[in-house]
């Protein structure tokens, strides 16, 4: 059984607010094995095996011009009147730069030491939101232990086992599933918004 692991990544200094999200994949749903909360790089390592399927939720490339990549643009442009358009923030943007730093870092590690696995950048509210999850919960996740139980919820109902035992329920530990429910979804072909891998600037797809 293939092993599907959403990454909510920090930036290099916030290791204790990244968490990971272990899943097998059962067919048509996907069983939560472990939760870690607090994840540096070596520890993200230790739990990727070679042949899983990795969602990262930070930008693995930035643009060469600096601001956003066109992936950024036509992501907000797929979530206008979803989510607000600073939800989808340039790499180079003061607020993500060193988040892109340790994305670009952890994707290069993990290609490098376990080069079976299949990557994807992907963005965990965008991809609540496309899939249909509660709008007003998924815009109140980082405040509000309410709508962080209503989206574990209704992750549960599109095929994600074990919400209910979630270890840690911090907005990043929600994120990480929703990040391992993008992953999976874009390697079964099923990805609500897709942009493809552009190398060598931008060698991994963007989906949701």
């Amino acid at each position: 059984m293939r092993r599907i692991i959403g990454i909510d990544l920090s930036g290099p200094a916030g290791a204790q607010r990244t968490s990971v999200a272990v899943f097998r994949s059962k067919g048509e749903y996907l069983e939560l094995e472990a939760l870690v909360a607090g994840a540096d790089d070596a520890e993200i390592l230790r739990w990727v095996p070679d042949s899983a399927v990795v969602g990262l939720d930070a930008p693995l490339s930035y643009s060469s011009a600096g601001g956003s990549r066109a992936s950024d643009v036509s992501l907000r442009e797929a979530l206008r009147g979803g989510l607000h358009p600073g939800s989808v923030m340039a790499p180079s943007a003061p607020r993500m730069v060193y988040l892109t730093l340790r994305g670009v870092a952890v994707s290069r590690l993990i290609e490098t030491e376990r080069p079976g696995v299949d990557l994807v950048e992907v963005h965990p509210t965008a991809a609540l939101v496309l899939r249909g999850a509660p709008v007003d919960s998924v815009r109140a996740i980082k405040r509000d232990a309410g709508a962080r139980q209503a989206v574990l919820d209704w992750l549960e109902t599109v095929g994600l086992r074990g919400m209910g035992e979630l270890p840690d329920q911090s907005d990043h530990s929600v994120a990480a599933c929703a990040a391992a429910l993008a992953a999976w979804k874009w390697h079964r072909g099923e990805a609500v918004w897709v942009y493809k891998a552009e190398p060598p600037l931008h060698p991994y797809d963007f989906a949701c």
